[in-house]
C-alpha cells in the first residue's frame, strides 16, 4: 500500500508540473510516467484516467487548504487575533499559493468534462463548511440566510483573489488582504436587512 501511495503521490506531483506547463490535454501519459519515473501500466494501475489524476490533485489541494483555513477559523475562535487580522490571513493564503495556472487547467476541465465538474463541485462543499464556519466565528448572531451569502462571498472573494496575479494587479498582497479584509469585516458585523 505504501509503495502505491508513493507512486500515486510522485506522479501527482508531476503532473502538477506538465499539467501547468503543457495544459492538461497537452500532456501525454507517456510524458507523465517518465516524469514521474514509473511505466505507463503503473499509472494506469494506480489511477482510471488523467481524469482521476487531475481529481486527486484537487482532493489534496482541498484537503490541505481546507486545513489552513480551519487553522485560521480555530485561532479566530479562540481569540487568537481579531476578525481583520483572521480573514487578512484568509485572503494573504489564497493569494500566495501560486498555482494559479494549475487551477486555470482544472476550472476548464470541469467545463468540458461533468465528471471532473460533479467532483470539483462535491470538493467546493468543504471549502464552503470551512468559510461558514469563518463567517460564524466572526459573527455568531448571523442568520442561515446571511451565513449562506457570507458563504458565497467569502467563496468568491478566495477563488478570485486566488487567480489575481494574472490581472496585473496594482496593489501588493498585504495591500490587497488588508483592503479585502475590511470591505468583508463590515458585511459581516451587521446582519443584512
Amino acid at each position: 500500500m505504501a509503495s502505491a501511495e508513493s507512486g500515486k503521490a510522485r506522479i501527482a506531483a508531476a503532473a502538477r508540473d506538465l499539467f501547468v506547463a503543457n495544459g492538461f490535454h497537452q500532456t501525454a501519459v507517456a510524458e507523465l510516467a517518465s516524469a514521474a519515473k514509473v511505466s505507463v501500466g503503473q499509472v494506469y494501475r494506480l489511477f482510471e484516467n488523467k481524469d482521476d489524476i487531475i481529481l486527486a490533485i484537487v482532493r489534496d489541494q482541498t484537503a490541505a487548504d481546507v486545513a489552513v483555513v480551519d487553522a485560521i477559523a480555530a485561532d479566530l475562535e479562540a481569540g487568537a487575533f481579531p476578525p481583520v487580522a483572521a480573514l487578512e490571513k484568509l485572503f494573504a493564503f489564497s493569494m500566495a499559493h501560486g498555482s494559479e495556472n494549475l487551477s486555470f487547467e482544472i476550472l476548464a476541465e470541469a467545463h468540458r468534462n461533468p465528471r471532473v465538474a460533479e467532483s470539483l463541485g462535491g470538493l467546493c462543499q468543504h471549502y464552503r463548511q470551512a468559510l461558514r464556519r469563518f463567517a460564524q466565528a466572526i459573527n455568531p448572531a448571523l442568520s442561515d440566510a446571511a451565513l449562506d451569502a457570507a458563504e458565497e462571498i467569502l467563496l468568491a472573494c478566495v477563488f478570485g483573489l486566488g487567480h489575481r496575479s494574472h490581472s496585473r494587479p496594482r496593489l501588493s498582497v498585504e495591500q490587497t488582504a488588508s483592503r479585502a479584509a475590511r470591505m468583508i469585516l463590515i458585511s459581516l458585523e451587521d446582519e443584512p436587512t
